[in-house]
């Protein structure tokens, strides 16, 4: 018999092969067996054409996007110079009409 893996997530035994993929039935994690160092994600901010964006670039908002908030909204076109990365690769830091905004790279184009 084989030796099934350890469950990732929760680091229970109690795991089964369906076929396809791994499956921990007390936690409910599916993986497909690869180990963790060939599933590392990629932690570097991409925007929605899949251009890496780095500290200082000029970016243009791809979409209409209401500020949380505020009345105002940000109208797709507007050009924001000089983002900041943060922790979080998905978001961005920036300026725009003198506030300070952070916005998902999703909705940014380079």
């Amino acid at each position: 018999m084989s030796q099934e893996p350890k469950c990732p997530k929760c680091g229970k035994e109690n795991t089964y092969f369906d076929g396809t993929l791994f499956i921990c039935p007390d936690c409910g994690h599916e993986w497909n067996g690869e180990t963790a160092e060939e599933q590392v994600e990629d932690k570097t901010p991409k925007d929605s054409n899949g251009a890496e964006l780095v500290d200082g670039d000029a970016v243009t908002v791809i979409k209409d996007l209401k500020v949380k908030g505020s009345s105002m909204v940000i109208k797709r076109g507007t050009k924001v110079k000089s983002i900041r990365l943060t922790e979080e690769p998905t978001e961005v830091d920036c300026r725009i009409d003198g506030s300070s905004i952070v916005l998902k790279t999703c909705f940014l184009k380079k």
